[in-house]
Formats: structure tokens, C-alpha cells, sequence
């Protein structure tokens, strides 16, 4: 059933779509992790469980205002709105911040996982062993996958199929980082960074009246490779929201327990403190991918060795991570709080 929405709440879902399209986007930060806080996690599933053999018979059969309303269209809508706008515009600005302001933007991130993973806990309710050992397999989960080595990009269509729907799952199960499946599977450069430039070189090339791209193989190659990207994610999405709207609905305490494993597991992939592992040929140089950008293999962790005024600053955006989280709740505990009058 569709809730009805103000203007501000349309505003702030769009919003909700902008960091969770940009979350999306950074290996290591989970879009569910930001649907989860942001206290939308539950519609979201349950909405993408709509997509099923009765929306497509609505659709078929010409009743598209029917088909808007079972599955929750409006809602569905403003939030893969506001993902489309961030991958366009504040994806953009991460890309910069995280190559200029790495160690501050990491740390962000890792406080702001620390808030999640209390945020998500808070109302878990009463832990026993069962939810003790699920919450242990989230984590080892996390941390497992945290540590495992990264493989060559595969520009091939059926793979890069299988990379969409295992992508998305960073949008539909918090702690479980898309870009960071991506970065393991090779292609994160490919699909997140050379296919969506060549996307927006092509917008870019229409608005100016300019077609001169439809004769370059390399942009068309490319803007096939992200169609069957999206094709693939598309797939994932709506696979993988009736699975998890299963086990919620029947284990929910039990899902709750396991995504707060995996979330503190994968506090690992944002540690801020780490250096590249870069990619070298046989002949010691550094390898490179189509667009001039480094191929990353993995990072060195390590601990800070001295408290530097930069160390400082670290920690305190650790600090600003967890406060953000926590502003969240403060916003959804007064939004929830009636008013008199």
C-alpha cells in the first residue's frame, strides 16, 4: 500500500536516492546500509517485490496507472531519480574528494558505519546464542570477503551480465559493498567509471547536436557494455528483493543479526588508514587501464604510527561520520514524535 507524501518527503526520498546511488558507488560503503538508516530499507524490498508475474500481466494488458500503484511506482520513481542524479553529480564530487581527501573521506566512512551498525542494533531486542552465532557469521562473512584478492577486467557481455546482478547487491543487503563485489570481479574501472563517462561523453555530444559518436567502435562497445550492465542489475534488483522479502518476513531477527555481522565485518574494506597495491607487468611498470587510471589490486592496512596533526583530522571525521548517523535517528525519533495542536 502507498503512503501519502508531502513535497518535503518527495524532497528528502530524492535525497535518500542521491546518497544511496553514491554510496553505491565508493567500494567498501553498502547502498543498504544508507536505505537502512535512513529508515527505508523494509519499503524499498517490499516495493521491488512487487515486480512480479501480476505487474507485468498490468503492464501487458495497457493498465499502466495499475501497474504504477501495485508497485509502489511513486516511491520506487523518486528514489532511482535521485540514484540517477548522483551518478551524475555527487558520485562526480566522491570521485574528486576521494583522490585529493582519501584518508578524510575513508574515515567519514568508517565513522558512519560505526553509526550504522549501532543505529541497526539499537532495537534489535534481546540477544541469545542463536542470534550470537548469526551475528558471528555475518561478520566473518565481511571480513572474508574483505580480504580477498581482486580479479582482471572482463569486458565480455555475458560477464558483465553476472557483474550487474551481483552489484546490486550493496542496494539490497546493507554491509555488503556492490562496488567492492565489482573491484573483486575487475571491472569497478570498466562499469562504474569508463562506461558511465562514455554515457555522459554521449549526453554531452547530443545536447551540443553532435552524433559523430555513433562511427567510434570504442564508445559504442562501451555504451553496450553498460546497457547490459543495467539489464544485469535490473535482474539482480528484483531477484534478489524476493528472496530477502522472504527471509525478512519469516526470519527477520534473524536477517537483522547477520546484516549487523556482515556491516561490522566490512569495517575492514573502510579502514582509513591503507596504501594501494598497484598493478605491475613483468617489466616493473606501473599497468594501466583504457583511460590512463591505475589498476588496483588491493590495499596494505596499517595502523597510524604517529599522532599527526592529519592523524587528528582523521579521527575527528571519524567522529563526523557517526554524527551524521546518529542526526538521522534524531530526525526520524522527531519526525515520529506528535504535535500538539
Amino acid at each position: 500500500m502507498q503512503q501519502t507524501r508531502t513535497f518535503s518527503d518527495k524532497i528528502w526520498l530524492v535525497l535518500k536516492g542521491l546518497f544511496m546511488g553514491a554510496a553505491n558507488k565508493v567500494p567498501g560503503v553498502s547502498g543498504g546500509v544508507v536505505a537502512f538508516v535512513a529508515g527505508f530499507y523494509e519499503e524499498f524490498i517490499y516495493s521491488l517485490q512487487k515486480v512480479n508475474k501480476k505487474a507485468f500481466a498490468l503492464l501487458i494488458n495497457g493498465r499502466f496507472k495499475s501497474f504504477f500503484q501495485y508497485i509502489n511506482g511513486r516511491f520506487l520513481g523518486l528514489l532511482i531519480l535521485g540514484m540517477v542524479i548522483s551518478y551524475f553529480s555527487i558520485s562526480k564530487i566522491l570521485d574528486y574528494l576521494i583522490v585529493h581527501y582519501e584518508l578524510f573521506v575513508w574515515s567519514t566512512f568508517f565513522g558512519m558505519i560505526i553509526g550504522s551498525i549501532y543505529y541497526i542494533a539499537k532495537d534489535f531486542g534481546e540477544w541469545n546464542r542463536k542470534y550470537l552465532a548469526y551475528l558471528l557469521c555475518g561478520i566473518i562473512a565481511g571480513v572474508s570477503i574483505s580480504f580477498l584478492e581482486p580479479a582482471r577486467q572482463n569486458s565480455n557481455l555475458i560477464f558483465v551480465f553476472f557483474c550487474g546482478i551481483i552489484s546490486v547487491s550493496g542496494m539490497t543487503l546493507p554491509g555488503l559493498s556492490g562496488s567492492f563485489i565489482l573491484i573483486l570481479l575487475g571491472n569497478y574501472v570498466l562499469l562504474l567509471v569508463d562506461a558511465v563517462n562514455a554515457l555522459f561523453d554521449t549526453f554531452s555530444d547530443l545536447v551540443q547536436g553532435d552524433t559523430g559518436f555513433i562511427s567510434n567502435p570504442e564508445r559504442i562497445q562501451m555504451l553496450k557494455i553498460l546497457a547490459v550492465f543495467t539489464l544485469g542489475s535490473l535482474t539482480g534488483l528484483v531477484s534478489l528483493s524476493h528472496v530477502l522479502g522472504y527471509v525478512l518476513k519469516r526470519f527477520k531477527k534473524a536477517t537483522y543479526a547477520v546484516i549487523i555481522g556482515f556491516i561490522a565485518g566490512s569495517l575492514g574494506v573502510v579502514w582509513p588508514w591503507k596504501t594501494k597495491q598497484i598493478e605491475y607487468d613483468n617489466y616493473g611498470n606501473i599497468i594501466v587501464d583504457a583511460n590512463g587510471n591505475e589498476i588496483i589490486k588491493g590495499y596494505d592496512r596499517y595502523w597510524p604510527s604517529d599522532f599527526s596533526f592529519e592523524t587528528f583530522w582523521a579521527i575527528l571525521f571519524i567522529f563526523v561520520g557517526i554524527a551524521l548517523v546518529l542526526s538521522l535517528d534524531i530526525y526520524h525519533k522527531n519526525k515520529k514524535r506528535p504535535t500538539n495542536g
